[in-house]
């Protein structure tokens, strides 16, 4: 009888030797005469122990990590394939204490099914909100998205419902959706982990789009620092067969270019053009892709709406807190012990994430500051920390909880470099469109290096270079790169000095 086993074909664990171990275990098998079948799942998102090997027993899934290749010979002796005792068994992986505590709706079969099987996504519970969506009229699925409160997961948070109406209330023979998977963020692998993980639950929100708007083709713009996850999607939609009807999805795969995580800058890429910011209006809703109207969303955006079609609105708002509603991948990296993926509902504190689930930093030194967001998004002190995840609380603070990654920095960070590093990234990544953000970063690392030189009578002059890219940029590259400057300044002005 075959046993099957679990090895997360994700990118992180493969960078942490998962391919390796996969083939070390079907050798030792093979040597052994022993059947075993495995299959490369999505990481459940405990980076700490990956390479993480799950063997499937009557008593759960039962896991091993982190393994490396020189592990294998021990685990067989110790008959891990029955779910034998070894230093590295975790038990069942599903009471985890990193996973229990957590409440997974756009995650919940990452790490769980292969992502490679339509039918398993299927057996899992994949599939409900399509069949749902297809009984409905395309008025009643926008008024579901609009009554659960979704708001946009790629950071601006905008009422997906009411971004749906719009471009269904817009009169076009050609109507299309369009995936944003151009997770260029720093600290941010969520967008990544549910395509390489669960693509199908990608798949089907888009589609049940299409029928919520009255369009039939779609696109997902994946960077092309992504090739896993790009595989994953190509070889979901070929294995997809007639289970989308007759909407079609095609992969287009970006250049590299931060800016085309901006939309209408995805869309000129899309189109063949240089990936440059639009001006507004008119807004993509109503002209976006080759001039129709178009509906653009992230990726844990559209693989929130099947839970919410399926189990109907009400279960997804009851969610959260205030006008933030439903849960937030937050992906934890930097400095930080336990860095991974924490899905949760809105209403916890930034304290609880890095605490409870990231167990302070790595280096054992005290937290100092965290970005949120993004390398556009605040720099938080201590003092920060029990701020609840909410959008409208992070605004009050001038911050943004963006795509909710967070990166930690321990007592031994420079926040003047940090700042620094802010404007030079936006000087090397604008698309040059709009003179306060192309000219405005490149004289804010100039003043920057004047300041930390000793120059402290320059600090007036950048904040009104920041207030001048605040205000006349053309979008969120010029116009939030001053949140990450001014926090600096703000809470860490000792290191200007």
């Amino acid at each position: 009888m075959s046993v099957t086993l679990y090895i997360p074909g994700d990118a992180a664990a493969r960078a942490l030797g998962a391919d390796k171990v996969a083939a070390a275990i079907a050798a030792t098998a093979q040597q052994q005469g022993i059947k075993i079948n495995i299959v490369r799942n999505g990481s459940r998102g405990l980076f700490w122990l990956e390479p993480l090997v799950e063997v499937a027993t009557a008593q759960g899934r039962i896991a091993y990590g982190p393994v490396t290749v020189a592990d294998v010979p021990k685990l067989f002796s110790a008959d891990f394939l029955h779910g034998g005792k070894h230093a590295l068994c975790l038990g069942d992986i599903a009471t985890h204490p990193y996973l229990a505590k957590q409440q997974r709706v756009s995650l919940r079969r990452v790490g769980i099914v292969d992502p490679r099987s339509l039918a398993e996504y299927l057996a899992h519970g994949g599939g409900k909100g399509l069949a749902a969506a297809r009984k409905l009229k395309s008025a009643a699925i926008v008024q579901q998205v609009t009554d659960s409160g979704l708001r946009g997961r790629g950071g601006a948070a905008f009422p997906t419902g009411i971004k749906w109406k719009t471009v269904l209330d817009t009169a076009s023979d050609q109507k299309y959706i369009v995936c944003n998977a151009d997770e260029g963020d720093s600290g941010t692998f969520s967008d990544r982990m549910l395509m390489e993980g669960d693509p199908y639950c990608l798949i089907e929100g888009m589609a049940i789009a299409g029928l919520a708007v009255g369009a039939t083709r779609g696109y997902i713009y994946v960077r092309s620092e992504y090739p896993h996850a790009i595989t994953a999607l190509e070889s979901a939609l070929a294995n997809a067969g007639d289970w989308l009807g007759d909407f079609r999805i095609e992969v287009r795969k970006g250049a590299g270019s931060y800016v085309c995580g901006e939309e209408t800058a995805m869309l000129e890429s899309i189109e063949g053009k240089r990936g440059i910011v639009r001006s507004k209006p008119p807004l993509p809703a109503v002209s976006g892709l080759f001039g129709q109207p178009t509906v653009i969303n992230n990726v844990i955006t559209f693989a929130s709406v099947p839970d919410i079609l399926a189990q109907g609105a009400a279960f997804y708002s009851e969610l959260g807190v205030g006008r933030s509603r439903g849960t937030l991948p937050f992906q934890l990296a930097g400095n930080i012990k336990f860095g991974g993926l924490v899905e949760v509902p809105f209403g916890s504190t930034l304290r609880e994430l890095l605490y409870d689930y990231g167990g302070g930093s790595r280096s054992g030194r005290p937290l100092r500051a965290v970005q949120v967001g993004g390398p556009l998004g605040a720099y938080l002190p201590e003092s920060q920390f029990d701020t609840v995840l909410d959008y409208e609380a992070f605004s009050a603070i001038g911050a943004a909880l963006g795509h909710g990654g967070i990166v930690a920095f321990d007592d031994t960070v420079d926040m003047a470099k940090q700042a620094r590093y802010a404007m030079q990234f936006c000087a090397n990544e604008s698309c040059g469109k709009c003179t306060p953000c192309r000219i405005g970063s490149t004289r804010g690392v100039e003043v920057i290096d004047r300041i930390r030189a000793g120059h402290k009578e320059q600090i007036p002059l950048l904040r009104s270079l920041c207030d001048t890219m605040t205000h006349g940029s053309m979008c969120a590259m010029g116009g939030m790169t001053p949140y990450p400057v001014l926090s600096a300044l703000e809470h860490f002005g000792e290191d200007f000095e």
